[in-house]
């Protein structure tokens, strides 16, 4: 068998394979309730095999989503609604996760396909909070400087969504930190301004974030996993980094966080990112073999072949698909294909498996 089709289990969670669904935004919810859109774009990427099925980015509270039109699970209409989902999700043999998430500064704009900047409250919007009054950019909205009560809330917010995603049925919980919401804007000096025990050293703004991961931790049951994805870099400079992206997974990992999920970038506009197939890899194995903790690569994987030998390599535990996935939720069937492997079809579709 390939290794990347290969099972793998971390604590007492077992994936039928290593091809997992990253986190996608859909811009599709009402009052960040999932509803059929969200039942079919998860369910069919189970259907198609995936090992873990992510949903995109959702809410702790109704000020953390980056649109209007996000995810949430912060009340029980939200919390009843995943029911569905995962149950679905479990039905077809993959595990169901969610990305927990806060924008912060980056909150309260439009859906990309109508436009860009900010949301008015006129029409639907909030004001947004950050660890520094400073803009994500000028047509993004300003935020108030968070208070140390402020912090203590949005910790609370983020450990009661995390009780009532495992009451809907999801066995992973990923905290999202990467892109240049809210943890990653106190992660990084360049947005984290901040003179009280929140900012300026390195573990001062690592402070809240790590605060959250134990939050989170502590509500999750021991025998399931805990992701946390960030962003490695920044690509500015005197910004955040890998050197303390391995600072950052090395806490991590004391905490009792299984993965961490490496991606890049999100934090500034207009940063200079290299982008090429696989151009995030390295940094997932720079994390794994520096902090010695699971990581997970993502970054343009977009054939089996490659995602086998990031795995055979050493350089990633699991792979992340993202865009692939959007355009072919089939993928996991038709990789283990063109590895040799022996593909899994559901039992509905069994006559239009390969010969």
């Amino acid at each position: 068998m390939s290794k990347l089709l290969s099972p793998l289990k971390i604590r007492e969670l077992q994936f039928r394979n290593r091809i997992f669904v990253s986190p996608m935004c859909q811009y599709s919810a009402k009052d960040g309730v999932p509803n059929d859109w969200h039942l079919v774009h998860l369910g069919s990427r189970a259907v198609g095999g995936a090992g873990l099925v992510l949903t995109e980015a959702t809410a702790v509270s109704p000020e953390g989503r980056i649109s209007p039109a996000d995810l949430g699970i912060w009340n029980d209409e939200q919390e009843n609604a995943f029911g569905r989902i995962t149950d679905f999700i479990k039905s077809q043999g993959s595990v169901p996760g969610i990305q927990l998430a806060h924008a912060g500064r980056k909150a309260s704009t439009k859906v990309p396909w109508i436009g860009e900047g900010t949301v008015p409250e006129s029409e639907g919007g909030w004001k947004v909070i950050g660890p520094s009054p400073v803009k994500f950019s000028d047509n993004y909205p300003q935020p108030k400087e968070m208070t140390a009560a402020d912090v203590k809330v949005v910790v609370r917010q983020w450990a009661e969504a995390a009780r009532r995603s495992l009451d809907a049925g999801f066995q992973v919980a990923e905290i999202h930190m990467a892109h240049g919401y809210l943890l990653h804007q106190f992660l990084s000096p360049l947005s984290n301004k901040r003179t009280d025990e929140y900012g300026g050293e390195l573990r001062n703004r690592m402070r809240f974030p790590l605060e959250v991961a134990k939050a989170v931790r502590s509500e999750w049951p021991e025998n399931l996993p805990v992701f946390v994805r960030i962003s490695v870099t920044d690509w500015v400079e005197g910004g955040w980094d890998l050197s303390q992206s391995v600072e950052l997974a090395k806490e991590l990992k004391k905490i009792g966080i299984d993965l961490i999920d490496s991606s890049t970038g999100g934090l500034v506009p207009g940063a200079k990112i290299p982008i090429a197939p696989g151009y995030q890899v390295n940094f997932a194995e720079e994390i794994r073999k520096q902090a010695g903790i699971m990581t997970g690569a993502i970054g343009l994987i977009t054939d089996a072949a490659q995602a086998e030998n990031i795995l055979v390599t050493g350089q990633a535990d699991v792979v992340f698909m993202a865009r692939e996935l959007l355009r072919d939720p089939y993928f996991p069937l038709h990789a283990a294909k063109s590895l040799g492997d022996d593909p899994q079809y559901p039992n509905q579709y069994l006559r239009a498996k390969p010969k």
